[in-house]
């Protein structure tokens, strides 16, 4: 059997392996900087900042931090939206010789007491509307200084005006700060670029405490050093191969926090000289589709919810918004049905291709190719440099054969280090195969084809076992989703006297339509074996997700424990 089949339907242009530069992540920054001076790096509210002025501000924020104490390999917080404050604390952090710890800003205060103890943060960027928030949160964890931003800071003159006029409303715009904590625009006025400490970072040192394994149990932080991201950005960069540097610009909408959008989004844009136009809320849709009028995006990396919600406006379908600037789009952090696929494209004459990855290879091991065969329900094949496998579930060493399913388990130079100050799960996650290699075990159940498309056929711990059968969650809201009625569903397995376990779906119709249980299920007789079918099935409103958009199944069965099983 041939090893690595995919190699064979990479799409012309895109290499079979990269040579990476010993470099440290913010030299994509320096070298935007140098060969596209006045080339805006983001556009907010039609504000722009170049990225010859990105490049001077974080190497003052960087000497600001040194004169705050900051030292190399120093974790240091971010509580920022999709902004261009939350690029110039990065790349500032970075500069600085810290370690980035990006938190979800839709996080409550335990939530961030968590992350923050863990981390062992003691100075947190955050935005002014969280102030109040992060002020709750601080007397629990070791964070000795807040430096606050406004949203006012990065508009143009005449929206400046007006926030100015607002009155503070919610924690608004104008918070007074508490004594320790400062401004940082103040901040940025103490020092000049010049002033940037003169440090030796490589690529072997840590860059990243990424925050994962949110919706399967405790989040633990995936430690990526500088050389993982350089990786990875640059493996991206190469799958695009109908892109042009420094011409681009892509619609940041999928949260800056969250690996996907820091990776496959502005890293993307930051190596490859693209502006970023930033879109905070990504379900404000009225602001996403002028961003897009507006601006032309070229480059849209998203989930399929938010490419299923353009598709389902009634503006967008009567032709208000034009979608046409679009040429690529990479989806990931759920499945792409196919309606929602051909849909897009057909709105936008863009290529959408879904991938896959995960916060411990900091983001993309996977994609399928933009110009070549896109297989339905595929993530498609690895990346250059990534090599993959099909492991028996069984004994965890046995390769399987194609088309057998198994746990998908990745070898490549984006992997993550480790897991900090966990050596179990490390051990666990990070496993010496018989070839010598270290391999990171997904914990997804995958198959493999002969051209090698990987097809992941679901998580390893979401695993229903009615009457001893075997029912994979995925293959049963695939079903369901592709019923004209369905907006979104969920599956997963509930507690069962008789069976052990059983199937339930929870299902969201589409605007204007109505459903009955008896609907659902018959629906899936047509494809489905008798066991897999769903014995109850609740229709809601809106299913509980993550920040980007992957439904949350072991919610749904909390949820479902605490009616009472109803």
């Amino acid at each position: 059997m041939d090893a690595h089949p995919w190699l064979a339907h990479y799409d012309k242009g895109v290499p079979q392996t990269i040579k990476y530069p010993s470099v440290p992540l913010f030299y994509f920054l320096e070298e935007s900087a140098r060969k596209y001076p006045d080339q805006p790096c983001t556009i907010f509210k039609g504000a722009a900042i170049s990225f010859r002025e990105m490049d001077a501000i974080t190497d003052k924020l960087a000497a600001a931090l040194a004169g705050l104490g900051v030292k190399k390999g120093d974790r240091v917080g971010m509580f920022i939206p999709n902004t261009p404050q939350f690029v110039m604390v990065y790349f500032g952090i970075l500069k600085a010789g810290g370690v980035v710890a990006a938190i979800d800003s839709r996080y409550t205060a335990p939530e961030i007491i968590h992350q923050a103890n863990d981390s062992d943060i003691e100075i947190m960027f955050v935005m002014s509307n969280f102030y109040k928030l992060m002020k709750t949160a601080q007397p629990k964890t070791k964070i000795k200084t807040l430096i606050v931003t406004n949203i006012k800071e990065t508009l143009p003159p005449a929206l400046k005006v007006l926030f100015s006029l607002l009155k503070e409303k919610k924690g608004g715009f104008r918070v007074e700060l508490a004594s320790g904590d400062i401004w940082l625009q103040d901040l940025l006025a103490r020092n000049k670029p010049e002033d940037r400490p003169k440090l030796n970072i490589g690529p072997d040192d840590i860059a990243l405490f990424q925050y994962s394994g949110g919706t399967t149990g405790v989040s633990k932080a995936a430690v990526a050093m500088h050389s993982n991201l350089v990786a990875n950005t640059l493996q991206i960069v190469s799958w695009m191969t109908d892109l042009h540097a420094g011409k681009e610009t892509v619609l940041m909408a999928i949260p800056l926090f969250h690996v996907y959008g820091m990776v496959a989004g502005m890293l993307f844009a930051i190596s490859s000289g693209a502006s970023m136009v930033m879109v905070p809320n990504p379900r404000d849709m009225p602001d996403l589709l002028d961003n897009i009028k507006k601006f032309r995006p070229s480059v849209f990396p998203g989930i399929p919810m938010l490419y299923n919600a353009i598709n389902n406006r009634p503006d967008v379908i009567a032709g208000k918004y034009d979608l046409g600037s679009i040429k690529a789009c990479i989806s990931g952090s759920a499945p792409l049905m196919r309606e929602t696929k051909e849909r897009f494209e057909a709105l936008s004459g863009g290529k959408v291709a879904e991938g896959y990855g995960l916060s411990e290879a900091p983001t993309a091991t996977h994609c399928n190719p933009l110009m070549g065969v896109n297989k339905t329900g595929s993530i498609g094949m690895p990346f250059p440099d990534v090599d993959a496998k099909i492991i028996s579930l069984d004994d965890g060493e046995t390769e399987m054969k194609i088309g057998e399913i198994g746990e998908l388990v990745i070898h490549g130079p984006q992997v993550m280090k480790s897991y900090h100050n966990m050596p179990i799960e490390t051990a666990n996650t990070l496993r010496k195969l018989k070839d010598g290699k270290v391999w990171l075990f997904t914990g997804d159940i995958a198959r493999m084809d002969e051209d090698g498309y990987f097809y992941i056929v679901d998580r390893k711990k979401e695993l229903i076992k009615p009457g001893g059968e075997q029912v994979w969650p995925r293959e049963v809201e695939e079903i369901i989703a592709t019923h004209p009625k369905v907006l979104e569903v969920g599956v997963a397995g509930i507690p069962d006297p008789l069976r052990g376990e059983a199937v339930k779906a929870w299902v969201v119709v589409k605007p204007g339509e109505t459903m009955t249980e008896d609907e659902v299920k018959e629906w899936c007789t047509k494809s489905l074996a008798k066991y897999k079918i769903p014995r109850q099935v609740e229709f809601r409103h809106e299913l509980p997700k993550t920040t980007v958009g992957k439904v949350l199944r072991r919610e749904l069965v909390r949820q479902h424990n605490e009616a009472g099983g109803k």
